[in-house]
This record gives C-alpha cells, structure tokens and sequence, in this order.
C-alpha cells in the first residue's frame, strides 16, 4: 500500500522534528522519501507521530493467566461483543490477549514488550504473544534468580554465564535480559528474602550485589541491543530508595560495550520510597532523579500509578506475599522450577489513602525531574500501578500543572506534605511526550527502525485530532486526554488499523527476538551442564523446554543479531 499523510503537524524526536507541517510517505510498509499515486489521507490539524513503543507491560504469560483465574470479577468490567472486525472481549487490569492488542492500537501504540518471561512459560507465552494481534511484541528473559546463572557467576565462570544466557535467549525467543528482585526470589523458595544488597542467598554463594554486576557484564559481553531490565531488591518496601541508590552506583564499574546505557531502571516510582515506617512514609523521587540526571549509563521508566482497583503481578513472590498480608486480599504464589518465583494479588489506590497519594506523586515527579525526556519513558508496570489504558490520563497530567495540583489537592494531606510534585512547574511538550512514549523506548531498546519518522523506518504512525495551534495541553488538559484516548488514524505497517479510535483492519505483528552466540566449543561444555541440571532437577525433558523450531520458520518472527565482542 502507499499512503500520503498530508498536512499534519509531525512530531519526531529522532530526527529533530518538533511540530512541523509536513507530508509523511509510505510504500511497501516503510517510510520513505517520497511516492507517485499514493492514497492521501488528511492531517490538517492534527498531531502526527510514530507508533507508540511500550517497554515494560505484563500482556502475556503465566503470571497474566493466574491473574485471569483468580480474578473473575475484572473480566465483567469491559466487555465488547464481536464487531465487524474484532472478536468478543473482555478484562480490564487482565484484558484478554486479543483486547490487549486492540486497546493498545487505538492509543497508537504498535509495538509491545511483556515484562518478564521465565524460561520455563516461554512455549506458553509465545502462544499468547502470537495470539495479539496488531502489535509487534518482544519478551525479557528473567535470569536473576536462575540456578545456573548464580552457580557460574558465584564460581567466577563469567564466560560460561555468557554462553548459558546466550542459550537461554535463544530457547527462549527472548529479546533482552531481566533481573527481578535478585537472589530474592530463590531465597523466597526457601522462605526468606533478601533485604540488602550484600545478602547471600541460600545454598548459593552469591549476593544480589555480585548477581547484577554480572548480568551487567553479561548483557555487555554479549553486546545486546537491550540494557539490562531490572526490577530492584526491596520493591515497594519504605525507606528501598537506599537500596536503589547503591543499586545504580554499580554502573559505574561497567565497561559498555558501546555508547549507550547499561541499566534501565524499571517501574522506578516502586523504588523510589522514602521514610522508615508507613507513617511518615514520603517520595525520594528527588534524590533517585539526580542519580539518573548525572550518568549516562541510566535510563528508568515510570510505573505509574492511577488510582483505582488493579491486579498486581510480578516475579517478585515475597513481595506480593507481603502486599498480601497488608491488604488481606486473595494472593497466588507459584515457583517455576530453578528460574524464579512470581506472585499475584489485587490492590486497590484510593484517593483517600496517604500512601497511594504519594505513590501517585512520585511517578510523576520522577519524570517531571529527570531533566532528559530520552531518558525516561512512560508506564504503569501494567497492570501493577493501573491498566495501560489509562495513558491518556498521564499525558494530560504531564502536560498540565493544573491538572496536577486539582488532583492533588483531592487527595489525603500526606501527599501535599511528603512529597514536591506541588512545586514543580514544568509541563511537557507534545515533543516531550513523543521522547518518553516513543522514540526513548525504542532508542533503548536498540529498535533502529522504531520509534521515528525517518526514511526506512517501519511505516508504523499514529495520528491524533489535536490541533497544536489551537490546543493549549495546560488549560486544556481534557482536550489532551481526549485525543490520545483513540486516535484518528493508526498505520501499523502502512496499513490503516484504526480510525477514528474504531479498528478497521486487524493485522498479525511480528515477534521480536535476539540470536546470541558465543563458541562452540564454550556451547558445548555449558550445554553438558544444561544437561545435567535438567536431568537431576527440571520436571520436564530438555528437548521440550525450548521453543519449537516451527515457530523461528513463521514469517512473523524477526531476528536481531547479537554475539561475544
């Protein structure tokens, strides 16, 4: 197909472009410089972007399908009959897999990542995966409680660590390598946690400290296009900013295999607690910002928080337990043999709780104070801290201090006093917005033809009816919230998806993975150990642990390239 977008007022970080009328062109599901008999499609007054790039969302996997179980009573809460193009759907904080690829295309998103896949769910989760459709999708591969990982990293076997990750992404389909509470987990197996960085786990002679710094060297060594996702010790606890200060501070010892950051900081409004009880508990978001504002080696997304009912979910199994036994509300725990140990609990924000008012806070500064919009990125953790669907929301918030100060002036007196989101005064561009939606997540995910307008790129675009002449996103924030509730058009691929915010053509993305290679030589001697290990401890036969070799010949999977420097 060939398409013009006339007219519209475009909006592209990577390339320096803040808001010029200009024409975009598409032929054969790529941008390019210019095309004869095109179909135009008006953008006068509106706003032009690329696709919306999510770099941390929980849309598939075991952990999303336990969530589904236990929790009924959230599929009633959006239900959708079959549509002229769409099937019946249901969910909101657990949305189905095919409203999940709806829901993400009418806000212009068109490529996805699920959070944290445990290599023994990575069959099940690709299932999943293949079933959304109208997005691009990428899974992170969760190795900081792995057995072998610890066993190699504790033995000083930095090069078999390599070659057994390497593995690991390729078994799994993955695309990057995620940390979730490390060594917490596998202590968690055993009934414990681990609370500082310099706590050994047990039967293993390691620390969360040694654990990071390896995977660091890992992911280094490897030259992945992804820095390492990690999810922090002490998650959700007060006082944890400590705990992720000393945490960043190991970036420094890293030698980055080129210029780029070597640490995302994921859902870092859950990392970023002040105080020493729930009491005075207070934002640290200040002290974690200035951390991401002095080095280059960092970047961090949200975790938002929007206040309402949601379902939490993560690897982090002590941690649910913990918020369990707070709210006294249903908990599921699960330990997937040798690799981690996720929980899943339903959580309510109320406005009119002191620490939910403070959490809401402290998302916002975080962005709001990381000087850098390439920096940061926005998310929910969905749905840890709110379903994804409530994006809108957060833009117009960010876009408009008034906006800000009505909520908080709604909210109970602790978030006025504990935190400084009520002196801040800066308001985010539409640019900005673009930075942290778009082109900053696919910049660290190393995805070159994502996240920009420019000749090459995937003809993945998303038009919003915002007019930025005669919109003002500060006095106007409903307008915003509005226009980024459901687009005018989505192109996923140089097709229109949507319009109007109504799908018009359903589309199978294509899955996003990374082929790691080391030696042979060095394959074949952890490939001994792989052996081993699962002969003695795996409850499954190692030729069904990874994905099938059917899946690599589907045209809808693509490989990005990555190996030993």
């Amino acid at each position: 197909m060939k398409l013009v977008l006339k007219n519209g007022y475009v909006y592209d970080p990577a390339n320096g472009i803040e808001g010029e009328k200009m024409d975009i062109f598409i032929e054969d599901g790529r941008i390019v410089e210019e095309v004869k008999g095109a179909k135009e499609i008006d953008c006068s007054g509106m706003v032009v972007m690329p696709g919306g790039v999510e770099i941390h969302s929980h849309i598939a996997g075991g952990k999303v399908n336990t969530a589904r179980l236990m929790r009924p009573e959230d599929h009633l809460r959006n239900v959708a009959p079959r549509g002229r193009n769409t099937r019946s759907v249901c969910g909101y904080s657990t949305p189905s897999t095919f409203l999940t690829g709806y829901a993400y295309s009418r806000l212009g998103y068109t490529t996805a990542f699920t959070a944290a896949l445990p290599p023994l769910m990575a069959r099940h989760t690709h299932e999943e995966l293949h079933d959304i459709p109208m997005l691009d999708k990428g899974a992170l591969t969760v190795m900081g409680n792995n057995w072998l990982i610890m066993r190699y990293l504790s033995e000083g076997r930095i090069e078999h660590a390599c070659a057994y990750a390497a593995w690991l992404l390729r078994a799994t389909r993955g695309y990057a390598i995620k940390a979730v509470n490390p060594g917490g987990s596998e202590a968690w197996g055993w009934g414990r946690d681990v609370r500082s960085l310099d706590d050994r786990v047990p039967h293993f002679d390691i620390t969360p400290r040694e654990i990071i710094a390896g995977l660091m060297e890992i992911n280094e060594r490897l030259s992945l296009p992804h820095s390492v996702h990690l999810h922090p010790n002490n998650l959700g606890r007060v006082g944890n900013f400590s705990t992720t200060l000393e945490t960043l501070e190991l970036t420094k010892e890293v030698k980055p295999s080129r210029e780029r950051q070597v640490l995302q900081l994921t859902h870092a409004q859950f990392h970023s607690y002040g105080g020493d009880s729930w009491k005075n508990f207070s934002s640290a978001a200040e002290e974690i910002a200035k951390a991401v504002n002095s080095s280059d080696r960092l970047v961090l997304d949200m975790g938002q928080v929007v206040f309402g009912d949601t379902t939490t979910m993560t690897a982090d199994g002590p941690m649910e337990y913990y918020l369990s036994s707070l709210t006294g509300l249903k908990w599921a725990n699960k330990d997937i043999e040798l690799e981690t140990a996720p929980g899943v609990t339903p959580f309510v924000y109320s406005e009119k709780s002191p620490v939910a008012g403070v959490q809401w806070a402290i998302g916002l500064e975080l962005a709001l104070l990381v000087e850098d919009p390439m920096r940061v990125m926005l998310t929910t953790d969905h749905p840890n801290g709110a379903p994804f669907f409530t994006y809108p929301k957060i833009i117009s918030w960010l876009m408009s201090a008034k906006s800000r100060e009505q909520v908080l002036q709604g909210l109970h007196s602790a978030a006025q006093k504990n935190t400084v989101l009520g002196s801040i005064d800066r308001e985010y561009s539409l640019q900005e917005i673009c930075c942290i939606t778009r082109a900053a997540p696919a910049k660290s995910l190393g995805l070159d033809s994502k996240g920009h307008l420019g000749v090459g790129a995937d003809a993945d675009v998303a038009v919003y009816a915002l007019d930025p002449e005669k919109v003002d996103p500060a006095r106007e924030p409903e307008a915003v919230e509005r226009a980024f509730s459901a687009t005018a058009y989505t192109i996923k691929g140089g097709e229109v998806v949507v319009r109007d915010g109504e799908i018009v053509r359903v589309v199978t993305g294509r899955t996003l993975y990374v082929e790691a290679k080391v030696g042979e030589e060095l394959e074949r001697e952890i490939m001994r150990d792989v052996d081993y290990y699962f002969k003695r401890f795996y409850s499954v036969n190692l030729a069904n642990y990874p994905v099938q070799d059917v899946y690599l010949t589907s045209p809808h999977a693509v490989k990005v390239d990555a190996g030993v420097r």
